[in-house]
Parts: structure tokens; sequence; C-alpha cells
């Protein structure tokens, strides 16, 4: 009987162990933030802020977690040096200021076992808004290289810059700006 009792404690224990919550460190050679806005109504520019960091536990077992992104804006990448020297100065990302834009969640939404969005905080130019991304292509697994546990995703939102005190030439620039995250991170 003890034997049994020391049995089911241990797998007791084991199970949840196997349940708590999990961190991933952000890697920044595979995670980017892309945005996208209207130009005028000719065209929708896009951009890339290059370098990212931060951290995202899952506890897939009770199907809840937390993200902590921090991208670098003077990291912003359009393609062309003129314009990426403009949107880092004062009318736009005020770099020099304002070095980071972050998002923060604890906050996950499930169906079934896929990450459908994640609700938390998002902070441009020191101003914090509510942002809810939905996300898509959720997997975890293991990686074939790097021979640990891991997670990518993509998640998308669509908010207004002016919401975040950027009023720089609207409404030829349009207000709302597509965010979209593409994010891979390995166990740690």
């Amino acid at each position: 009987m003890k034997k049994l009792i020391l049995a089911a404690a241990l797998a007791t224990v084991a199970s949840a162990a196997f349940a708590a919550p999990e961190t991933y460190a952000i890697d920044p050679s595979h995670t980017a933030a892309h945005f996208s806005i209207n130009h005028i109504g000719f065209s929708t520019q896009q951009g890339t802020f290059d370098k990212t960091s931060g951290s995202i536990v899952l506890d897939a077992e009770k199907k809840t977690g937390s993200v902590d992104i921090s991208i670098d804006t003077a990291s912003l990448d359009t393609g062309w040096d003129a314009r990426d020297k403009h949107l880092k100065g004062e009318d736009f990302f005020n770099v020099e200021k304002y070095p980071t834009a972050t998002f923060k969640s604890k906050a996950f939404k499930f169906d079934g076992d896929k990450l459908v969005s994640v609700d938390g905080d998002f902070t441009l130019l020191g101003v914090t808004k509510p942002l809810s991304l939905a996300v898509s292509d959720f997997k975890c697994g293991q990686h074939p290289m790097m021979k640990k546990a891991w997670c990518g995703a993509a998640a998308t939102a669509v908010l207004k810059r002016s919401d975040f005190g950027m009023k720089a030439y609207l409404p030829a620039v349009g207000d709302e700006v597509k965010l979209t995250i593409q994010v891979e991170a390995g166990k740690q």
C-alpha cells in the first residue's frame, strides 16, 4: 500500500513538473517587427525593425502565458536611408528620446491547443495602450538544428499611430498601421 501511495505521489509531482510554465528566449535572428502604412493613397509603404529581444512564458497545459518583447526603434529599415532618417526623427519614432517600443502581455487565448490571440499593452513614444495581437502559424516543437524546444508564430494587429502621439502628416500618411511580429523563441 505504501508503494502505491508513493507511486501516486511521484506521478502527481511528475505531471505537475511537466505542466509547469516554460520560458522561451526570443531568437533575434528569426524575430522582427514589420509595419505597413498607407502613403497618400498611392501605395502601402512597409518597414521592419530588425532588432528585438525579450521572452515568452508558456504553460501549454493550463493554456496561459506571458510575453515581454522589446523592439529597438533605431533598427528601423524601410529600404531607403533618407526615409529611415526622417522616420527615426522627432516627427515619427523619435528614437533618441524613445529607443524602444514594447509589448507586454499576461493574457493568452487558445482555441484547443492553438494560441489564437494575445492581449496586452503596447508602448510607443512613452504612451501605453491596450493592444490585441491575432496569432497565426503558432507552432511549438523540437527544433531540428538547435535540438531543444522551440516556438514560433506570427502576431498581427492594426493600431492608430495618433493614439500614441504620432500625428505628423495626418491624414496624407495613414493613421492606421498594421503591425506584424514574426517571432521564434527557444526554451531556456
